[in-house]
């Protein structure tokens, strides 16, 4: 057991160095309206068409920026943004031209509000959408409710009691409020869309799945079998809340994590969509990797294809 425990502490060690601050969400809106989701490669087909040539503005945090995924680039370089992000590959695919302003770590407040990175600072990211921007995709809300802060929490809470739920005992009650406060503020970055780009078509874009279910995959991924469910359920409130907000604001909301089951942090290797703590593929830890940044740039594509203005 000594050594079990090890492992976890170092898995934990890492997790803590390379996302502390930056960690975001994954989650699932399957019950409400107006959700897309879809598996496999998806061509843009007359998208490519009505899109060429627009301006596309993504913004987010870190599940937008894809840090550590090769090939990282733009200014500043704290915000470990990727050429293979969702927003890069729905670009290339519909032809448009985009302005990435992404940035790991980022919360509500930074997109009315310079960030500041170990790398630079990113200007506030609603400054980049303006009146002839097209096309706008926005992550954002996991840093808000402090996910991060939570992931790691349970990591080390799950190596007194591997098999029982000490991450739901510390932070069930609070999950609740940390929605609620979360949501007019996801609200006013939506209307703070509208009001800069009205004729913009504007997609929210959910987070992918991070855990399975029990027994899940501890040491590797540091969270006890009892806590499972309750970070999965953390992600779905989490994602409900986004759909509900897109739909209200005549947004649409593309689902990330539907189907995500066998591609979270305990999948294997080749499966993956989301990197755990000890990394398969060039990615931050509990975050992305390049093919889970293919899988929602498909979703983001299909969401568009799907759309009547096409």
């Amino acid at each position: 057991m000594k050594k079990v425990l090890g492992l976890g502490a170092a898995s934990l060690t890492l997790a803590a160095s390379a996302v502390a601050g930056n960690a975001a969400v994954a989650g699932s809106a399957a019950a409400a309206g107006g959700a897309v989701s879809v598996g496999g490669t998806v061509s843009a087909g007359g998208t490519a068409a009505r899109w060429e040539g627009e301006r596309y503005v993504a913004l987010g945090d870190s599940f937008t920026a894809g840090p550590l995924i090769p090939k990282q680039h733009g200014t500043p370089a704290g915000c470990m943004r990727s050429n293979r992000n969702y927003p890069s590959l729905v670009a290339e695919r519909v032809k448009a031209r985009l302005t990435d302003v992404s940035c790991s770590g980022a919360k509500t407040t930074d997109m009315t509000a310079s960030q500041r990175t170990p790398l630079g600072v990113n200007p506030p990211q609603l400054s980049a959408v303006t009146a002839d921007t097209s096309l706008v995709t926005v992550g954002i809300g996991g840093n808000d409710i402090g996910f991060g802060e939570i992931s790691i929490g349970c990591g080390l809470a799950s190596a007194t009691n591997p098999l029982g739920a000490p991450c739901t005992a510390r932070y069930g009650t609070t999950i609740d409020q940390r929605i609620k406060e979360t949501t007019p503020k996801v609200a006013a970055v939506l209307n703070g869309i509208r009001t800069r780009a009205p004729q913009a078509k504007v997609l929210v874009v959910g987070y992918l799945r991070l855990v399975p279910e029990r027994p899940g995959c501890w040491p590797v991924v540091p969270i006890a079998q009892g806590d499972l469910a309750f970070l999965d359920g953390v992600e779905r409130r989490l994602n409900a809340m986004l759909a509900e907000q897109a739909k209200a604001s005549g947004a649409t909301f593309v689902d990330a994590y539907e189907n995500g089951l066998g591609h979270d942090m305990c999948a294997a290797s080749d499966r993956k969509w989301v990197e755990g703590i000890v990394l398969t593929s060039p990615a931050a830890p509990i975050h992305p990797n390049a093919a889970g940044m293919r899988e929602v740039a498909d979703r983001v594509v299909k969401a568009l294809n799907a759309s009547r203005d096409v």
